[in-house]
């Protein structure tokens, strides 16, 4: 069994990722219907959090049925980050994390996410000041290294253990690379392979379907998968996953049925957090991904941007059901 301190995973936990604008309560709730073993807020400014600004705060809510669910935090000040952990902390999760992953210009510029990666010692020491600051287990999500030239992972790995982090997930790009240049899982597997390394080692990147989950676990031996992009419209991938690597066998993808009751959940569930209008606002990136491959979709797309009220929208969906059933 995984383990997280005392939190169990199961044998080979399937995470979902912390993603801007994409993982907020609704479509968690969602990703754990269909079997996400973690999951974790979208990533909050530390400074947002010691500010109380209200977007930042707003991000700490979570329900029960989500866990266990992780508050990931980032910052480039190390007072600032100790801060912002014992404010999360007060929120209850299971595990602060701390991101030194996110590539946003914008975030790297101030030294933080993967902004951090050019500065070890204090990347170190940013991370053995959260761990002294909570009582929670602290885990990182992390890049293999700042660029080309300095892929530091292993190194890395070695150091944040020895402060005190209880799992770590590495994504398989260096900061400057995108999601056009796959995913180097080499020197995932060199860390998950390090006789030093006893923490749970998680594996992100080009986790799409079960093929290549299975792939990355058979080839890399990592203890869990983090999902990111493969799960944007499409929270049926953990069931998916987990049985094709306990059956060998590929399910059938959801029918326009079960799309629409799944997408009207999350939307139901972004009207109730977030009221109307941003609900229905903030769901609209998740339509093209829920019905990707329909052909002819673009009228019920437009559709869908353009209602501004939860009737109009379950009008569409009715529509789109009645359209494409078999």
């Amino acid at each position: 069994m995984v383990k997280i301190r005392d939190i169990d995973l199961g044998s080979f936990p399937l995470l979902l990722a912390p993603m801007e604008d994409v993982t907020d309560p609704p479509f968690r709730y969602v990703c754990k219907l269909f079997g996400a073993d973690m999951m974790y807020t979208e990533f909050i400014s530390s400074e947002g959090l010691i500010r109380d600004a209200a977007k930042s705060v707003k991000k700490l809510d979570f329900d029960d049925f989500e866990r266990p669910i992780g508050i990931q935090i980032f910052g480039h000040d190390i007072e600032s980050m100790t801060k912002a952990a014992q404010y999360a902390e007060t929120a209850q999760p299971d595990v602060i994390d701390i991101n030194f992953g996110c590539p946003v210009r914008k975030v790297v510029a101030k030294g933080a996410g993967s902004g951090i990666m050019n500065n070890i010692p204090k990347m170190v020491e940013m991370t053995a000041a959260v761990v002294k600051a909570v009582k929670l287990p602290v885990t990182v999500k992390t890049r293999l290294g700042y660029d080309e030239d300095h892929k530091d992972i292993v190194e890395i790995a070695e150091r944040l253990q020895d402060v005190g982090i209880e799992a770590l997930t590495i994504h398989g790009r260096t900061r400057p690379q995108r999601s056009s240049t796959p995913a180097d899982w080499t020197l995932i597997g060199e860390v998950k392979n390090n006789p030093r390394m006893h923490i749970p080692i998680f594996g992100n990147g080009d986790v799409v379907d079960p093929l290549s989950a299975k792939y990355f676990k058979d080839n890399f031996g990592v203890d869990g998968l983090m999902i990111a992009r493969g799960s944007y419209g499409n929270p049926w991938i953990f069931r998916e996953i987990k049985h094709f690597l306990a059956n060998g066998l590929l399910l059938d993808p959801p029918d326009i049925n079960e799309r629409v009751r799944i997408s009207t959940i999350q939307l139901q569930k972004s009207v109730e957090w977030k009221g109307e209008y941003r609900g229905l606002t903030e769901i609209r990136k998740h339509w093209g991904d829920y019905f990707k491959g329909y052909p002819h979709f673009k009228p019920f797309r437009i559709r869908l941007m353009e209602a501004t009220t939860l009737p109009q929208i379950m009008q569409v969906l009715a529509d789109i059901q009645q359209e494409y059933a078999d």
